[in-house]
């Protein structure tokens, strides 16, 4: 263009006169060339460097890990069989080797606590598994393909979020009593829980399919179903693993509430709420949840925040609803 304008610049009406710098001066391999040394990266990769550097983050999870400790190995913290129960310690305090003292039943809580454990914590894990899988199928459906798929599996939600989840569960273990089986209470949760993950769900991916990758996918030729689980899923989990994280302590909570009341977990099996009703001592088995459920709201919110940040970066917010924002007010 220069060599034109400087040999014909009658060619050139006045105001069109444009400047093109020569190739030497504008080094564009140096500006727009790629470190391919470098590790490849990711958003995953990205917010954990930032979560690792967290000390609130580091200290929930080995609060969790000391939990799933517990539960996969409580014969390392004691050595009392927690169904030995004898009446001549019945109501005895705290001892030597018998730190949280006996129950009615002469049973020693501490060994109960720690073997209650495995227990209880199995079921909050299992019932949020199954919680999110189904949650975020339904919600991601309805959110994707919208019309009448939207509209049915919303009336569904609707019907299942008006049956409060512990006077649900109460009735349905009521009619199947003669079950004594622990995925009895978990499919019984998961029945009655997972609409509010469901709704989450679809709210994020109703975002997060309005995306540009979502559109640039489907220009090259990706299919819907491929862009939903590819693509769109993976760009809304942030909520999702949120509320399924603080959930496990809830469920934890339920099945401690229904074996108080006599219709969850049968008493020969040692759980947490099994042995609210017979403990007397100054030690309660319920005070076991709360490290679980203070290190999963402390995870969760620490986890929702590295994403966040990452996405800012990135100048994408996939995540889809706030509702998470008021959820860490326990």
């Amino acid at each position: 263009m220069t060599e034109m304008n400087e040999t014909n610049p009658s060619t050139v009406l006045p105001g069109q006169e444009r400047y093109v710098a020569p190739l030497d001066e504008t080094p564009l391999k140096a500006v727009d060339s790629m470190d391919e040394s470098a590790p490849a990266s990711n958003m995953w990769a990205d917010a954990w460097r930032t979560l690792r550097k967290n000390p609130l983050f580091i200290i929930s999870g080995l609060l969790i890990i000391f939990i799933v400790f517990v539960a996969l190995f409580p014969s390392v913290l004691t050595k009392q069989n927690p169904n030995y129960c004898t009446l001549d310690n019945s109501l005895e305090p705290a001892s030597s080797g018998h730190p949280f003292g006996f129950d009615l039943q002469g049973c020693d809580v501490y060994s109960r606590v720690v073997y209650g454990t495995r227990t209880s914590l199995s079921v909050g894990v299992f019932a949020t598994l199954l919680v999110v899988l189904l949650g975020t199928l339904i919600g991601a459906i309805a959110g994707f393909f919208g019309g009448w798929v939207d509209a049915v599996l919303s009336r569904l939600t609707d019907i299942f979020l008006a049956l409060p989840i512990l006077l649900g569960a109460i009735v349905v273990l009521q009619m199947f009593k003669t079950s004594s089986s622990i995925w009895k209470i978990i499919l019984v949760m998961t029945l009655f829980g997972w609409t509010s993950v469901a709704r989450i769900a679809r709210g994020a991916v109703m975002e997060a399919k309005n995306l540009e990758f979502n559109t640039a996918s489907t220009a090259l030729g990706s299919t819907p179903i491929r862009n939903l689980f590819r693509h769109i899923l993976p760009n809304s989990l942030a909520p999702i693993i949120v509320v399924g994280t603080t959930s496990l302590a809830t469920y934890i909570v339920l099945e401690a509430t229904l074996s108080f009341l006599g219709v969850g977990l049968p008493t020969t099996t040692v759980s947490w709420g099994g042995d609210q009703r017979a403990v007397h001592s100054a030690y309660r088995p319920d005070g076991a949840v709360l490290p679980v459920r203070r290190a999963g709201h402390h995870r969760a919110g620490i986890h929702h925040d590295g994403r966040r940040r990452q996405g800012r970066a990135r100048s994408e917010e996939p995540y889809g609803l706030s509702v998470s924002e008021g959820i860490f007010d326990d």
